[in-house]
């Protein structure tokens, strides 16, 4: 692929098969949309709750809202607890680690105060104008409502604006607080009491508006909009990716993923994890943003299939993302904790088992894979904290096993396997969902983008390395573990891992030529890792064909049950490979 021309596909949109869908953009037709849903009521007396996420702007919101519409505006944040007390119920969720919390148990109730929301609730009986009750939680302030407008926002761009000191927490005022700490509470505390009160909202709205472009909402119907995650979850369908720079950042998605060229590096790329893409959903003219875990909230059943969501609820469990680090330096020197300790330390109930599969490498490029034989854990740890305190480097070779790795070569990373990628090496990481649970023992001694050192879990890490991961087990058991499973006219199946212990499976094909496939009773989740171009189709045509691009990670409902996929535009008749991963079911 030297002369390859990046066709690769930054911004896929899912074309909604309604028509005469009521849709508008920026805040006059915005203003117009709410105001006719308000003058369809047919009371004196309306009680309208503007339901907000985090990270929305609430002065550009309010500040068009109440110049458009009639009436007493009641903020939610008036009714909250002191900043102090949220301060204080959410310490033990929060922390004081740097990068650790723990799952919350809280609800978003709990970031209110119940005496003033019972007089609120009198006060309400009394009231006789329409009411406007803006803000997160606004559906607790009242028994009822008429009507009902979500101001929704995606978690990347709320990151951003977490950067940029632009939003607080939920419940307090802290623009100015370190981005990653802001992070860390919105992952551990704010995201999930907020998740948990949309869902039970999602088949009561109204209007649902697109929060993320400042200054230029989009706004739906609440109920079209539900037709339209009904309808994802019944097709193949991609996630808005999203690329962010790192210490270790690499060059190959500037070229492949056409990005920037004037950019130093490019790190990450998020390319499959619904939890943090959106989703683009085209209404006519309008394209509408949402968080891509709206469908998985939505949905669930018939995107992850009825044994998948038994066991994982409204959690999207497979993530793809990659990782560059060709023309850049190594990962850090990590492990991830096992399923036991990060029940008991962060309350999340399955763990971030994973896998390097290698789209591109270097001449030269390789893993940190597994320990070698023979070595003293003590000794080791030792070394590590002195490393991390600046007495000497840290010397991975000594201690850590080193594999060569080339294209196409997968790498099987369960939990508790020490491991580091480095430099030359262009990553298709797949792995579970909790993405933040890694622990650094050594990041070679350089500083973050913010010029401070990164966070190292050294006293984290030594409590879940498996020792007894060494070089023979390692070669035996994680490195190109691949059977073929079946083969016809113009393709063939391969089993490429993942390891025992993980519920995650990965498959392999090889095609010159249309091949089927089924779900299975789980969401299949795919990468088309050799090719140009290819098409997904339904042997039924039960949804349009789909067209994927080298590099290109997309999403298979469970309820679609089977597909196909063959070679398309300049890859006709030439070898294409997907690989494809599920959750498996032991007998």
């Amino acid at each position: 692929m030297t002369d390859f021309v990046s066709n690769y596909d930054k911004f896929p949109v899912v074309n909604v098969n309604q028509k005469n869908v009521l849709r508008g953009t920026g805040w006059q037709q915005t203003c117009n949309i709410i105001k006719d849903k308000i003058s369809s009521v047919s009371l004196n007396k309306k009680i309208i709750a503007f339901e907000c996420y985090t990270e929305i702007l609430d002065d550009e919101i309010l500040t068009n809202l109440q110049s458009c519409l009639e009436g007493e505006f009641i903020l939610t944040k008036n009714y909250m607890l002191p900043e102090e007390k949220i301060s204080q119920i959410i310490y033990p969720d929060v922390t004081d680690d740097a990068v650790f919390g723990y799952i919350t148990r809280l609800t978003l109730k709990d970031f209110f105060d119940a005496d003033k929301i019972k007089n609120f609730k009198k006060e309400l009986n009394n009231k006789q104008d329409t009411i406007f009750i803006y803000g997160t939680g606004a559906t607790l302030l009242a028994e009822q409502f008429d009507v009902l407008i979500y101001f929704d926002m995606t978690r990347w761009e709320g990151q951003l604006r977490q950067r940029r000191n632009e939003v607080s927490n939920l419940g307090v005022n802290n623009k100015e607080l370190k981005a990653s700490l802001q992070y860390k509470q919105a992952y551990f505390v704010d995201w999930r009491v907020v998740d948990k009160h949309k869902r039970g909202l999602m088949q009561q709205w109204d209007l649902v508006v697109d929060t993320v472009k400042k200054n230029d909402p989009k706004i739906v119907d609440g109920k079209a909009f539900n037709e339209a995650l009904k309808q994802t979850a019944h097709q193949p369908f991609r996630v808005v990716p999203f690329f962010d720079p790192g210490p270790w950042g690499g060059q190959w998605m500037k070229k492949y993923c056409d990005l920037d060229r004037n950019e130093k590096n490019f790190a990450w790329c998020f390319d499959g994890v619904p939890e943090e893409n959106s989703l683009l959903l085209q209404f006519g003219e309008i394209i509408f943003e949402t968080p891509s875990i709206n469908v998985v909230f939505a949905q669930a059943k018939a995107l992850l299939g009825d044994a998948v969501e038994a066991r994982f609820g409204t959690e999207f469990p497979i993530r793809f993302d990659f990782l560059d680090t060709i023309k850049g330096g190594n990962l850090s020197l990590q492990v991830h904790p096992t399923n036991e300790y990060i029940r008991e330390k962060f309350g999340m109930f399955y763990t971030q088992d994973e896998s390097y599969y290698m789209l591109d490498a270097d001449e030269g490029a390789y893993v940190y894979l597994g320990l070698k034989e023979g070595i003293e854990p003590k000794e080791m740890i030792a070394e590590l904290n002195e490393a991390q305190q600046g007495e000497k480097p840290f010397d991975a070779d000594k201690f850590v096993n080193k594999i060569l790795v080339k294209k196409h070569d997968h790498v099987l990373i369960p939990a508790g396997t020490i491991h580091c990628s480095g430099r030359g090496s262009m990553v298709l990481e797949i792995s579970a969902t909790p993405y933040i649970f890694t622990f650094k023992l050594w990041d070679w001694g350089r500083l973050g983008l913010d010029g401070k050192p990164r966070p190292i879990n050294i006293k984290h890490g030594e409590k879940v390395i498996d020792w007894s991961r060494t070089t023979e087990w390692t070669n035996q058991h994680l490195f190109n573990i691949i059977k073929e499973v079946a083969n016809g006219d113009g393709w063939r199946e391969e089993y490429t891992g993942l390891y025992e212990t993980e519920f995650i499976e990965t498959r392999r094909h090889w095609f010159t030529k249309k091949i089927l496939h089924q779900t299975n009773g789980s969401v299949n989740v795919l990468n088309l890792i050799e090719g140009c171009e290819a098409v997904v189709e339904s042997p039924t045509n039960s949804f349009e064909p789909f067209i994927v691009h080298f590099a290109e990670t997309f999403i298979i409902p469970e309820s679609v049950k089977e597909y196909t996929i063959r070679p398309h535009g300049e890859s006709k008749g030439m070898q294409c490979a997907t690989i494809k991963a599920f959750v498996r079911f032991k007998a």
